[in-house]
């Protein structure tokens, strides 16, 4: 088998490229939040319901912590029960049990699954009404991700960034159920800050919180004092997790696009959810800070979605955008996810005849706890990793990396890049297929 180190290198390398992969995904849902309906007969195609129920489920697959009874991806099992064990308060361990594992390792990044949380949440907020039954599976979703940021915000002075040692972690192939890696705890201070992650998770609990606001009022209501509480922690106290967090942070997860867009992101959001003028206010003072040329959006830079916010306020001049224009656009690139490319490939797992069977994912390629009982230790997990055998579970509903330039797909998990899924590709990808699962949309 390659050097762990060279393992890891591959994974980081991966994750880099998951990033300008996921901004296609997410241009969808930039394009579909700024349409007119327009309402036409919808066009027969894919099975929008189908994968819209499978890209739902595919968080139960990334859950950390203790399972509930209502689990439905079966051979995951508790895992992570003492998290946040290292961190004394008063002589008491902080509990940052829960989360999600971000990709197909099994680490808690908490900058990108906070904003996958805010897309998730943005989904509900835009597309709930279209999402049907679906619709309690995704707020369950939702608060898989915001019962934990509400621990790991739960004292004013430190925001959590990350549990799990990333480095250790990613020389390591073992199920989440079994992993014997340290379980570092990194987080921000007032003296350390992290305005990045701090805003982000902020942006994710205010949007959360319109996503409660007809269903848990009490809920939606501590998420917003909790966000606003945030919010405040990471304007106050300025700086780049980069620095503050070290090897938690970087390579894995760097903040490059700077910390100023997610604080103009959670800003954004924070007036979406109070219409407090002070908020708008901030948004107006420092939006022409972020680069109008970069129209990036995901886990690191957030300039698109802050348009689409922005946009919806306030007019872009005399431009108009073609709605019929943007959801065909939208919907071909949904498709194309789902099977309609060249290689008749859906590249969501489950979906389809055709899709990848040996995804880069610890918990995927490795045995249950059901197949397997015994303990499987740092190095055990390797002989499934070098195998060139499908996976033993099947992660239904990952979106992997996808394809390259020229369309072609390499199914291998020794394929970073291409095989990996992560939480925040799935989840603008949930807002799309509720959209589109609608009775009329607007087709060519």
């Amino acid at each position: 088998m390659e050097s762990a180190e060279t393992h890891r290198a591959k994974e980081e390398r991966g994750k880099r490229v998951a990033m300008s992969k996921v901004s296609c995904i997410v241009r969808m849902i930039t394009m579909i939040v700024v349409m007119v309906m327009v309402t036409v007969t919808k066009a027969a195609s894919m099975n929008y319901a189908e994968a819209l129920g499978k890209s739902i489920l595919f968080f139960e697959g990334q859950r950390s912590g203790k399972l509930p009874p209502s689990q439905r991806m079966k051979w995951r099992k508790d895992s992570a029960l003492s998290d946040g064990s290292d961190i004394q308060v008063n002589k008491l361990s902080m509990d940052l049990v829960g989360g999600y594992y971000d990709a197909g390792d099994n680490v808690k990044f908490n900058f990108p699954m906070a904003f996958t949380t805010t897309m998730l949440a943005w989904s509900v907020v835009e597309f709930g009404d279209s999402m049907g039954s679906e619709l309690k599976n995704a707020l369950d979703a939702i608060r898989w991700g915001t019962d934990y940021f509400i621990k790991a915000t739960k004292f004013p002075d430190k925001v959590v960034a990350v549990v799990g040692d990333p480095v250790k972690d990613h020389n390591c192939w073992e199920r989440p159920e079994d992993m014997d890696t340290p379980r570092t705890s990194y987080y921000v201070t007032q003296n350390k800050p992290g305005s990045e992650v701090s805003a982000e998770i902020a942006a994710a609990l205010a949007a959360s919180s319109i996503a409660f606001r007809s269903t848990d009022a009490s809920y939606s209501n501590f998420l917003l004092n909790r966000a606003i509480q945030v919010f405040d922690f990471a304007n106050k106290y300025r700086g780049s997790y980069n620095l503050s967090v070290g090897e938690g942070a970087c390579p894995f997860y760097c903040d490059y696009s700077g910390y100023v867009d997610e604080l103009i992101w959670g800003a954004a959001w924070l007036y979406k959810a109070t219409e407090t003028t002070s908020y708008w206010d901030f948004v107006k003072a420092n939006i022409q800070s972020i680069d109008n040329n970069n129209f990036e959006f995901g886990w690191d830079c957030k300039n698109a979605g802050i348009n689409v916010l922005v946009s919806q306020k306030i007019p872009c001049g005399q431009e108009v955008a073609d709605p019929t224009l943007l959801i065909n656009i939208a919907k071909s690139q949904a498709d194309y996810i789902l099977g309609k490319n060249p290689l008749g490939m859906s590249y969501m797992v489950g979906y389809g005849d055709k899709f990848p069977e040996k995804i880069h994912h610890r918990g995927s390629v490795v045995p249950s706890l059901d197949a397997h009982p015994q303990h499987l230790g740092c190095r055990d997990g390797d002989e499934y990793f070098k195998s060139d055998k499908t996976n033993l579970n099947v992660l239904i509903g990952a979106v992997v990396g996808g394809p390259a330039e020229d369309d072609s797909f390499q199914d291998s998990r020794l394929n970073v890049a291409q095989s990996e899924p992560t939480t925040y590709i799935n989840a603008p990808f949930v807002g799309v297929l509720a959209y589109f699962n609608k009775p009329t949309v607007t087709v060519s």
